[in-house]
């Protein structure tokens, strides 16, 4: 992968950044999608944000070597610590647990008042995602399941809006599946929660081994109604 050529992951995340866009990439790693989007004018200035030293110091080689430097800054920080309020429209975040996507999302709470369009790309937890944004005031505008290298990421898009728009009275199930993946249920999706409903049934049967108290009955009772939400799903 390189910036000319994009991953599928990164490539659907990049489709999602809108026209003439002031971007911020969390955990930015090589900058390879700011690179991208700069040099074909997508964005018109992109920050490229990293946390950790290395991934930082390769984002700043991959700028400097592709001579973007005068368009997108390199910065070292935590999250959205790296962004200025009103410096950029649109925020992408790739390549992390949702958990910790959400995280990031309300402790830079204050830097989103002018930001336009999240794009989010969780290697897992995308339930907790939609959860914030509902809560947040950010209407879910469009999702993507997709299968790379065996792995399977799920894409969300967010814009200012009406938090509650995509969602109908099944607001549970569609939180945890995703309401437009949802009525899709492509072959992903249902590879996806096939294997998820395994793993529940298999950490099912180890709590019913396990010694039954308060506790296990009430995660027993979760599981046991997740995968009946799954079950629903994949009819």
């Amino acid at each position: 992968m390189n910036t000319e050529r994009l991953s599928d992951r990164l490539a659907t995340v990049a489709s999602y950044v809108p026209q003439g866009s002031k971007l911020a990439d969390i955990g930015s790693d090589h900058a390879y999608l700011p690179c991208n989007l700069v040099r074909k004018d997508v964005v018109r200035f992109a920050i490229a944000g990293e946390v950790v030293e290395g991934p930082f110091q390769s984002a700043l080689k991959q700028v400097q070597a592709e001579g973007l430097t005068d368009r997108i800054s390199v910065r070292k920080g935590d999250g959205l610590e790296v962004i200025q309020p009103g410096e950029v429209d649109c925020i992408t975040i790739a390549g992390m647990g949702g958990a910790l996507i959400t995280t990031i999302l309300e402790r830079g709470k204050a830097k989103l008042n002018q930001v336009k369009t999240i794009v989010l790309q969780p290697n897992i937890g995308a339930a907790s995602i939609r959860k914030w944004m509902i809560e947040n005031g950010w209407e879910l505008m469009a999702e993507t399941i997709l299968m790379e290298d065996g792995k399977i990421y799920e894409i969300l898009v967010g814009e200012k809006g009406k938090p509650m728009k995509p969602y109908s009275e099944k607001v549970e199930a569609e939180i945890l599946f995703g309401p437009f993946l949802l009525k899709d249920r492509n072959d992903v999706f249902r590879e996806k929660w096939t294997l998820e409903k395994q793993n529940w049934q298999r950490i099912l049967s180890q709590l019913e081994k396990a010694e039954q108290n308060k506790e296990t009955i009430e995660k027993k009772q979760e599981i046991s109604r997740k995968i009946l939400l799954v079950e629903e799903a994949l009819q």
